[in-house]
């Protein structure tokens, strides 16, 4: 069975290089994969645990919205400030 799926133009051109005999896999060495594992545990490793008080009708915002989208709402709440900590979401001005 053939998936088909869609590239961007970056994807494209790896995956055709690959198929072409121009890209060689490796084994990634130990050191490698323990940075990764390093990484994958660090993404996930929440250690700091706040109180928010929030308006009764942002807490039902935030709950409408996690409900739609098959989440926590801590997960949400967490997700959006770290997308607005490194800058993917921007504060509205004037």
């Amino acid at each position: 069975m053939m998936i088909n799926m869609k590239y961007d133009k970056e994807e494209k051109s790896i995956l055709d290089a690959y198929e072409n005999g121009q890209l060689k896999l490796k084994t990634p060495s130990k050191k490698e994969i323990d940075s990764i594992k390093a990484a994958a545990n660090s993404t996930f490793k929440k250690d700091k645990r706040i109180t928010i008080r929030l308006y009764d009708h942002d807490f039902k915002g935030i709950q409408k919205k996690a409900i739609e989208m098959g989440i926590p709402y801590q997960t949400l709440i967490s997700g959006i400030i770290h997308r607005y900590i490194e800058g993917d979401l921007t504060a509205r001005t004037g």
